[in-house]
């Protein structure tokens, strides 16, 4: 079957050849054309192959005030453009083509959306000669229709974490899932059963840090759509049971060269084999941890999975304290191997596109403005935890974003004190979560 072309001269993103347009197999007959708003949830109108050139011109038209932006019903429409050069058939149902959108209202672009904030950081390490990139590790859980238990009823073991049989109960899941991401080219390598009952993580290789949130997202969209159809529901819920561990999104981090062919975090003569370079880079999302807590960290739920140290299990494998080390997985940041890092703060909720963001700005600032901090740990966090807690309730962060807005860390116009407003919502649930814990 020969890949064919849909000329969208009007859309976002260009061919290798010069030409604007959207490359996908014959058979398609529809375009989700979709983006994410900032509380991470995906948004999207199924538009005709016959309707895809025009629209392509125009934009989908979006009324965004009925999603998580800070808008009014009195503004003008939100346009969606598409990305041509990130179009995904889907694996699973081969007649429709995702493509992610670049958002614009009143001729400009929209400021507040997500990708419109990456795409911001991305072009401004570009600018710097610096190239990064990431990958993503999210967990999941695989629950019954109600979201009340797992979907596995055999899924009880004392300590469940890679768990051989529960695996293979899930096979056919996985097994579509890896499939798929061989065919998207996404290198997927690994996937196992995590700590809790019930819950998975699923890997595939690292990529430029848009990429990375384009498939992060498109990752959260085939989990759903495909466990839907054997009667699964897969939630991204930081912590949906007490005394269990939650969900994490750790994020692995090197910076490259704007070739992309010479790794920059990678010393072999320095400590860890991280370069200077990856150490104030790493120094960056330390110093803003408060900031980056509020996009890691979204909702009070996250608040249930980090600083909990114990599960039934023995372990939350969370972080408590503000720390790095080397390949010690007690710490927020840990250095597992030479020339990346590791972020373990971040949970399942967070919004991929402001996750990436989020990162590169504080570690933009931090090669920009490089400053002595605490050095690497070698303790076990968890019994002997640091005074600088990585967050609380009662310090959630959304406040905190200012000093991340700089002129080499900005979160793009004002994405953070959008950001901070509609957080707003989340804080009666704050208080509760504080009630309880007193």
């Amino acid at each position: 079957m020969q890949d064919h072309v849909i000329q969208l001269s009007g859309a976002s993103g260009t061919d290798d050849d010069g030409s604007s347009g959207l490359r996908c197999k014959a058979g398609v007959k529809h375009f989700m054309i979709s983006y994410t708003d900032l509380f991470g949830v995906q948004r999207a109108k199924m538009v005709p192959t016959e309707a895809i050139g025009q629209m392509s011109k125009t934009g989908a038209a979006f009324a965004g005030f009925a999603t998580w932006f800070d808008l009014s019903a009195a503004h003008p429409d939100l346009l969606a453009l598409p990305d041509c050069s990130h179009v995904v058939q889907l694996p699973w149902q081969p007649e429709i083509a995702w493509v992610p959108a670049n958002c614009a209202l009143g001729g400009e672009e929209f400021a507040q959306a997500p990708r419109n904030v990456l795409r911001r950081l991305v072009a401004a390490a570009e600018a710097a000669g610096l190239r990064v990139r990431t990958g993503v590790e999210p967990e999941f859980f695989l629950l019954n229709a109600e979201g009340t238990a797992p979907h596995d009823a055999l899924d009880r073991t004392e300590k469940a974490c890679y768990d051989q049989q529960a695996i293979m109960r899930r096979y056919d899941l996985f097994a579509e899932l890896m499939s798929h991401m061989t065919t998207m080219g996404w290198r997927p390598y690994q996937c196992d059963h995590e700590d809790a009952h019930g819950q998975f993580e699923m890997n595939w290789g690292f990529d430029d840090a848009l990429v990375t949130a384009d498939r992060h997202v498109f990752f959260k969209f085939m989990l759903r759509s495909i466990a839907e159809r054997q009667g699964i529901r897969a939630s991204f819920m930081p912590k949906p049971f007490a005394g269990k561990s939650g969900s994490g999104c750790h994020v692995h981090v090197s910076v490259w060269d704007a070739a992309g062919e010479e790794n920059l975090f990678l010393d072999p003569q320095a400590p860890l084999a991280l370069s200077q370079l990856g150490r104030h880079f790493l120094g960056g999302i330390v110093r803003h941890t408060p900031a980056l807590a509020a996009i890691c960290n979204p909702t009070a739920n996250s608040y249930r999975r980090i600083n909990m140290t114990r599960t039934d299990a023995g372990s939350s494998w969370a972080p408590a304290s503000v720390t790095w080390a080397g390949n010690n997985r007690t710490h927020m940041v840990r250095v597992p191997a030479p020339g990346r890092f590791e972020f373990r703060l971040p949970d399942s909720a967070a919004n991929p596109y402001l996750l990436q963001a989020a990162i590169i700005a504080a570690g933009l600032d931090g090669a920009a403005q490089p400053r002595s901090g605490a050095g690497e740990h070698a303790r076990h966090a968890f019994r002997r935890p640091s005074r600088h807690r990585c967050a609380t309730p009662s310090r959630r962060s959304a406040r905190c974003l200012a000093p991340i807005r700089g002129r080499h860390a900005s979160v793009g116009g004002d994405g953070a004190g959008v950001f901070k407003r509609l957080s707003q919502a989340e804080n009666p649930r704050m208080r509760a979560f504080r009630r309880a814990r007193q």
